[in-house]
């Protein structure tokens, strides 16, 4: 063969090679993971918390950001309401921050990067069994770190992120103390028990379920505290409210600010989503039909979907209240329809 024919036939190999290598690592996963972070059309959307950096890894899928993607393509990285895609991941993110994280369709590509705490306060009061427990404005935090509990001092301001479960309790994965704290505190959700408004404020409740059920905390308000609701707050409405109580007195918290907020488990229609988080309700099955609830929101099972992990032998018996499960489906009417289910 000729010399200049051969190393044509070589180097387009070569190229082929570099190209498969390239698809897997950016549609499958690199090292391998149960999903992708993809999907064949849509936005992708992935949410769950950060287990390590080079780019971002979640889920078990490293996602790829900044030059990773392309050179001089920068991912959108909002924190804390913040845009801040100037900087490094491991500078701005930490590991077991639960973040949101938007992707092209079909790849690992990062296109946005997104992460807002549960809640920001001090630390009213520490209780270390049965469970080791924070209390952080009216807020039960559980933590699965005894040395990390035992360096929390209480009244210190802790920014926490988490999971919540069935009781309204958050399993926290990230907390740490601020330094210098914050004079303004936040925490965020769903109104429940709010009384007919005369216009002159009042009180509801917020927690972190929907339905209003499991840990609450009373807050109070004044029309001027209400900013972007037009019509006032409602029942079932999710909020973050902002304070400068330390803590809920017997009048419960004082509202400074009141203004609707984006839950994490609200998606686009037809999006495809990655989803982790805790079973906080089950229906009852019908026929190959399971429904429960992530966080209060409505995940879907039929008989095509396909269970990894557990010990139930590729069915929906380890669906129960409180087992962390990462669900992968399609975003439909409002309720996540799961291809997979993989117990964590």
């Amino acid at each position: 063969m000729h010399p200049v024919r051969r190393t044509i036939l070589l180097l387009r190999g070569a190229l082929l090679l570099a190209a498969m290598i390239f698809s897997l690592s950016t549609c499958s996963g690199i090292g391998g993971s149960e999903f992708s972070g993809g999907g064949t059309g849509g936005t992708g959307i992935s949410t769950g918390s950060i287990t390590g950096f080079g780019s971002v890894v979640m889920n078990g899928v490293h996602y790829h950001t900044d030059d990773e993607v392309s050179p001089r393509f920068r991912t959108k990285k909002i924190a804390r309401g913040q845009d801040r895609s100037n900087a490094k991941d491991r500078d701005l993110f930490q590991v077991g921050m639960v973040i949101t994280l938007r992707h092209s369709p079909g790849d690992n590509n990062a296109v946005e990067i997104d992460y807002e705490p549960n809640l920001v306060g001090p630390i009213a009061a520490k209780d270390s069994g049965p469970d080791l427990a924070i209390q952080v404005l009216g807020h039960f935090v559980l933590l699965d770190n005894a040395a990390l509990f035992a360096s929390l001092a209480q009244d210190s301001v802790v920014e926490v992120s988490g999971y919540v479960d069935n009781s309204g309790r958050i399993r926290a994965t990230f907390v740490e103390a601020m330094r210098p704290a914050p004079e303004t505190f936040e925490i965020k959700g769903f109104i429940s028990g709010l009384p007919p408004s005369d216009g002159t404020g009042g009180t509801f409740e917020i927690g972190p379920l929907p339905d209003g059920s499991g840990f609450t905390v009373t807050v109070s308000y004044t029309p001027g505290a209400v900013q972007e609701l037009p019509a006032g707050p409602a029942n079932g409405m999710y909020v973050r409210i902002k304070t400068r109580d330390t803590q809920p007195g017997s009048g419960g918290i004082k509202a400074d600010n009141v203004t609707p907020f984006v839950p994490r488990t609200v998606f686009p229609e037809g999006a495809t989503v990655d989803l982790d988080g805790l079973v906080t309700r089950i229906d009852s099955p019908s026929g190959n039909t399971l429904s429960f609830e992530l966080e209060g929101k409505a995940v879907r099972t039929d008989g095509a979907t396909v269970f990894l992990g557990g010990t139930g032998g590729g069915t929906g018996k380890d669906i129960r209240p409180n087992a962390r499960v990462l669900v992968r489906g399609t975003e439909a009417g409002g309720v996540l329809s799961a291809v997979t289910i993989v117990f964590r």
